[in-house]
Parts: C-alpha cells; sequence; structure tokens
C-alpha cells in the first residue's frame, strides 16, 4: 500500500512538472505580447495637446510605509492637465496630515480632500464613488495608496482611453519591499507570480479584469455599468470592474508602463494574511482560475518527486525532477520578473523567487480551508459566489 501511495506521488510530481513547464512557455508568449503592446502604445503617445484632463483618485487609511513618497509621485507628473482626490473614511486618519502637508507642497497641482465614512461594506470602492462624484474631468484614474509611480506615469497610461472602445486601461506593476524577508516574499510574488498569470490570462482571453494598483475608467463606461454602486459589495473589486466593463462591450487595455506596488509586511502572520485574502477573492471572481493555478507551481511538485523517486530507489530521477522545477522557477524569475517589471530584487537574489513559489502553493491550498481574512482594520468573511464582503468582528475602527 505504501508502495502504491509513492508511486501515485511520483504520478502527480510528473504531471506538475509538465503542467508547470507548459505554463512556463505559455508565460513566455504572454511576455512577447506584452513588449509588443507596450512598443506600440509608445509610439501612439499623443501631444500635450491632445492629452485629455484626468482626475486622480486616491484613497487614504493610516500611515502606510513610504506614504509620503507615494503621494508625492503623483504630484510630479509630467503631464499637460490633472487633479488629484483624496479620500479617507475618519477626518482624524493620520494619513490626512501628510496629504495635506504634500499638498501645500505643490500648489500649482489641483487637490482636494474628502471624508467619506464608510457605510458601503467595501469602504474603498465608497471612497472612489464619493471622489467620481466630486471630480472635475470624464476620465478617472484609481490608485492605491501604497503605489510609487514614474512622472511618466499619467502620460504612458492615459492615451489608450483616446479610443471610445477603451473602456479601462490597467498596468502589472513590480513588489517593492520595504520590510524585510517575509515582505520581500510578498514583493517577488507580485513582480513574478502575479505578473506571469495576467500576462497568460491576456495572452489567452484578452484582459477582462483590472488590477487595484491601477485602473483607468471613462466616466460613461463607468455609468453603463452601474457605476460604483455596482461593485459596493465585492473585495476584488478590482477584478469586478474590468470584469462588467467587458461585458458592457468596452476593450480592457493592459498599459506597458509598469509601477511600484510597496511591500510592508514585518511579520509572516501579516504576510499570510495578506496572501490568504488574495487568493481567496481569486478564488471567488475566478473559480476554475484559481483552481487550474494548483497546476502552476513547479517547486512543490519537484520536491513531492524527489522525495517520492528516492523513497524507491529512483535518486537520478528524484534530481532532474527537482533540478527541473528549480530551473523553471529561475527561468520564469528571470523572464518576468526581469525582463517585464525589472525588479532588482529578481537580479540580486533570484533563489526567493523557487522560495515563494513554495509558499504560493501552500497559499493556494489554504484558500480552500478559510473563508475569513483580515482586511484593513476588521475580520471579514466571504460569502457567495460574489466574493461578497460581510464584516463579522472590528479591532477599532
Amino acid at each position: 500500500m505504501i508502495l502504491l501511495l509513492l508511486y501515485f506521488a511520483l504520478g502527480v510530481a510528473v504531471v506538475g512538472t509538465l503542467s508547470s513547464a507548459v505554463f512556463l512557455g505559455l508565460a513566455l508568449l504572454g511576455v512577447l505580447r506584452f513588449h509588443r503592446d507596450a512598443r506600440r502604445q509608445l509610439s501612439n503617445i499623443a501631444g500635450d495637446a491632445h492629452l485629455p484632463p484626468v482626475s486622480v483618485l486616491k484613497p487614504v487609511h493610516g500611515l502606510e510605509a513610504q506614504l509620503k513618497e507615494n503621494i508625492e509621485s503623483f504630484f510630479r507628473q509630467d503631464y499637460p492637465d490633472y487633479e488629484i482626490l483624496f479620500a479617507a473614511d475618519r477626518a482624524d486618519d493620520a494619513a490626512l496630515e501628510v496629504v495635506r502637508e504634500v499638498c501645500a507642497r505643490y500648489p500649482h497641482i489641483r487637490s482636494r480632500i474628502l471624508v467619506t465614512g464608510a457605510p458601503w461594506p467595501n469602504p474603498v470602492v465608497y471612497s472612489f464613488h464619493r471622489m467620481s462624484e466630486a471630480a472635475a474631468h470624464e476620465i478617472l484614474v484609481t490608485t492605491d495608496s501604497d503605489v510609487e509611480v514614474s512622472p511618466r506615469y499619467l502620460r504612458e497610461i492615459v492615451p489608450p482611453m483616446l479610443d471610445p472602445k477603451v473602456g479601462m486601461v490597467t498596468c502589472v506593476y513590480r513588489g517593492k519591499n520595504v520590510a524585510g524577508f517575509f515582505s520581500g516574499l510578498t514583493a517577488v510574488g507580485m513582480s513574478v507570480e502575479m505578473t506571469a498569470g495576467v500576462l497568460v490570462a491576456n495572452l489567452l482571453e484578452g484582459m477582462k479584469f483590472g488590477l487595484g494598483p491601477t485602473t483607468v475608467v471613462r466616466k460613461d463606461a463607468l455609468a453603463k455599468i452601474g457605476g460604483y454602486a455596482a461593485l459596493q459589495d465585492y473585495i476584488a473589486y478590482d477584478f469586478a470592474i474590468g470584469n462588467l466593463i467587458a461585458d458592457a462591450g468596452y476593450r480592457v487595455v493592459l498599459s506597458g508602463h509598469i509601477i511600484d506596488h510597496v511591500v510592508n509586511q514585518k511579520s509572516f502572520r501579516r504576510m499570510w494574511q495578506n496572501q490568504l485574502r488574495w487568493a481567496q477573492s481569486t478564488r471567488y471572481s475566478r473559480p476554475k482560475g484559481h483552481f487550474g493555478s494548483g497546476l502552476i507551481f513547479a517547486l512543490p511538485y519537484g520536491l513531492l518527486g524527489f522525495f517520492a523517486a528516492g523513497a524507491v530507489g529512483y535518486w537520478r530521477t528524484a534530481a532532474v525532477l527537482l533540478g527541473i522545477a528549480v530551473v523553471n522557477r529561475l527561468i520564469e524569475a528571470w523572464l518576468v520578473g526581469w525582463t517585464v517589471v525589472r525588479d532588482p530584487l529578481v537580479w540580486r537574489a533570484p533563489w526567493r523567487y523557487p522560495l515563494r513559489d513554495l509558499l504560493g502553493f501552500f497559499v493556494w491550498f489554504a484558500s480552500y480551508l478559510n473563508l475569513r481574512y483580515v482586511w484593513r482594520d476588521s475580520r471579514f468573511e466571504l460569502k457567495g459566489t460574489r466574493i461578497a464582503l460581510r464584516q463579522t468582528s472590528s479591532n477599532g475602527r
């Protein structure tokens, strides 16, 4: 019986090794398409006279890592006409002091601050709703507070919206680690694992979802899906808005621009909570894709094959399976993490990604075991197939 289980485990390892190799091949094709599309977008950037004015919507919540630098990067845009709106749930939110300080340093950039409260299950979506009502311009750029951008950010992400058939633009991001080892695992996962998944999805079916750190929408497309009110119960609102806009007949474009997503997870517990929340939201937003993603990991199958083959005496096979898995992840780290998002951590410490790959498998597995997670200061429970939020307890907010 034990021998039979070992051979079964070896078979699973071989299947997983092959499926992860297939995914690597798809990632390669996705990277090639991304670079082709990025070159085309850069060649079609309009001059100042043709760039439309935009409203940047930025919710804030607490003193996040390098908050001042993140906010200031949006005031340094090489763009002819834009405004920035900030929103917080409460008037005494500590982030607002930083926001006011930065706004005062750039009086030539129009900026406003709104205190919104949080009457909807997803307070970020409610902030976007309130800011969109106050926004002066038709094109809305939504962005998280833990995002840092280059001066050409708006100039490169807005032009696709000049096509009336385009309803939304979104972009991939690299993780910027500011808090040590565990935070670095999350950051390299953003740069490689997340980006690879997006590129493969774009290759196979086109963009039918958004990515939270940045989306660009037009008010007419937003109105056609029922506005932000249609997203009030979603934790993965970024996925949902892109999905709804695509279903409404608009194109969703993946920009060639790369932004920095600041990661500040100082403990394993904090890292695990964030990873599990993302995995659970993906499980409900793309149930089939999430289930199939269990076959794209390489290192877990390499280790399974190593121990199973070794246990039955096939040590050469064991070494080959493990070696293939490690090489697979190192190639993916370079292919996606360096040639696409230019993550310096991938270049300096490529061994982190195989370790992240192993962690990612455990997070994927755990996403089927637990439906509760921590978001902001509260605990929530995923309910039903719409990834609806239901607050179950609160810690101080």
